[in-house]
């Protein structure tokens, strides 16, 4: 069972959990982050440190989120690894617990 990054990350794109992956199964896109599955070791490292409280194990995601279990795995494939820390968009605060972000994904 993996983590999944659901869509409160949209927009927000905090990377603090990505500083504790001790696999580097986080993948990044132009404004959201995804976990590889085939990497990802159920660790729950990163769960705690997302300021967002986007990332879930893939038994307990939201049921209205279940379609980010699908898309984690799609966009992992084609996403680069991010492998440390970076400021998250200045704007991200005002992002943070919006509903109704997934036509603002950019892939």
């Amino acid at each position: 069972m993996a983590y999944v990054v659901t869509e409160n990350c949209i927009k927000c794109k905090y990377t603090d959990c990505v500083d504790v992956c001790p696999v580097d199964c986080f993948r990044e896109g132009p404004n959201f982050l995804v976990i590889d599955p085939d990497e990802c070791i159920d660790c729950t490292l990163c769960v705690p440190e997302c300021p967002a409280e986007a990332i879930f194990a893939e038994d307990d995601v939201p049921e209205v989120q279940k379609a980010f279990i699908a898309l984690n795995a799609e966009l992992a494939k084609r996403w680069p690894a991010i492998v440390e820390r970076k400021e998250p968009p200045a704007d991200a605060d005002a992002w943070n617990r919006k509903p109704g972000k997934m036509d603002l994904l950019e892939r």
